[in-house]
């Protein structure tokens, strides 16, 4: 554990969630609390990781080169004032320090850090940390208790681990894009980096399975994870289609492969999706709208038989929902007890009330730009109210306090500012 955790830990700087705990109970500390992760991250995959370990109470403390930071920091428009929104949206809950490891001062800062820290994470090329001297081998030498974890586009093995990766690049290599998109269209990828979101969901769920591990043996480990990796994963039935079938997915547009009416079907005023999860379900769905005779018919009185006959079922359904609204179809489906839902747009989304309700949008301070607008956290604990703590950081902005909590005094610190070694405050 590390005694200097920062005091940015216990601030309230951001609006609890929803559920201060059951009546009665006393609060409970975030569950990292007292955890430092040196976060040698940048762009999506690796600070979506260390957001996630902030968002649950680790003290991060994200190492950027002095002038220029985290590539995303430049990525727009759009910006908020002078600060990228895309930058804005994965940085939350952590401290920036600006050093630039070319300087040997600046190499003997971030041992410093390392040397009081639980958790390094980072997402360079294969080699790379290892060539700047800050690799796994090195730093276990040094601090045998840490948990260090790299992601990278292949992982660190095999013979496609110096490939240079981005999201496009895995989600067509993982099969995603395969099973995307409409029949006949061209390859098409999710709407969001879900290669590089996964890759970081994941190497925040083994640091913190490694972090309970370590607490059991004492003994730290390293973590190797990717966004191939990922992206495998999430194959989930679609490769279990192939193993059991030998068959090669392919894309059904929003139909689901094995399960019908599970569809987008058009309205008389937009679109909505309707899930049919079992037989009880279709005989509620054909009820609302009064589809006794599809009901009826021995070709769809099973899902077996509505997958096999997908074409025509969806033909008789889509005829009829195309002469309703939309809020019509939701508000007898709902009546009826069927999964359904309009297509939202994202405006809509952070309108919604249970959006709202849930805390999924939170307004917080920023330093430069008053307030700024963030997701919020996508589960809640009943004794832990989850806050965003520290808004996204601007460059350097707690460098002088992270070096002075590692036993620099403020001369040497100047010092190292005025060698261009580190960067205090806003670029």
């Amino acid at each position: 554990m590390v005694a200097e955790a920062s005091a940015a830990q216990a601030g309230t700087d951001g609006p609890a969630e929803p559920g201060e705990g059951r009546a009665g109970t006393a609060p409970l500390p975030l569950p990292l609390a007292g955890l430092r992760v040196v976060d040698l991250t940048r762009v999506m995959t690796g600070p979506y990781c260390t957001m996630m370990l902030g968002d649950l109470g680790a003290d991060v403390v994200k190492v950027e080169l002095p002038g220029k930071g985290d590539d995303t920091r430049a990525w727009g428009p759009p910006f908020v004032g002078d600060q990228s929104a895309y930058f804005l949206s994965v940085n939350r809950n952590k401290r920036s320090v600006a050093l630039d490891l070319k300087h040997d001062a600046a190499r003997e800062a971030l041992w410093r850090l390392i040397d009081r820290a639980d958790v390094v994470v980072e997402n360079f090329s294969p080699g790379t940390a290892d060539r700047l001297g800050f690799g796994y081998a090195a730093v276990r030498k040094r601090r045998p208790a840490i948990v260090y974890a790299s992601i990278s586009g292949f992982g660190q093995t095999g013979p496609a681990s110096g490939r240079t990766a981005y999201d496009l690049i895995l989600q067509g290599m993982g099969g995603l894009m395969s099973v995307t998109g409409q029949v006949g269209s061209p390859p098409t990828k999710l709407g969001v980096p879900i290669a590089d979101i996964a890759a970081g969901m994941f190497a925040a769920f083994a640091v913190v399975g490694a972090l309970f591990g370590r607490e059991r043996t004492g003994e730290g480990q390293y973590v190797d994870t990717s966004l191939l990796g990922g992206q495998v994963a999430l194959l989930t039935y679609q490769a279990g289609i192939y193993f059991t079938t030998g068959e090669v997915p392919g894309p059904l547009g929003n139909a689901h492969p094995i399960v019908a009416p599970y569809d987008t079907f058009p309205a008389a005023d937009g679109h909505v999706n309707v899930a049919v999860g079992n037989d009880a379900i279709w005989g509620r769905f054909c009820a609302a709208f009064g589809l006794e005779d599809l009901a009826s018919d021995e070709r769809f009185a099973t899902n077996a038989g509505r997958i096999t006959n997908r074409g025509e079922l969806s033909a008789a359904i889509a005829a009829v929902l195309a002469n309703l609204p939309v809020a019509e179809v939701v508000a007898r489906l709902d009546t009826h007890a069927v999964p359904c839902g309009p297509i939202y747009d994202v405006a809509q989304v952070v309108a919604d009330p249970q959006v709202r309700a849930q805390g999924l949008v939170q307004d917080v301070p920023h330093p430069t730009l008053d307030r700024v607008t963030l997701t919020g956290f996508p589960y809640h604990f009943d004794r832990t109210p989850l806050q965003i703590r520290t808004p996204p950081p601007l460059l350097g902005q707690h460098t002088a306090a992270v070096l002075a909590e590692v036993g620099y005094a403020q001369e040497e610190i100047a010092a190292l500012v005025a060698s261009g070694a580190a960067q205090v405050g806003e670029a």
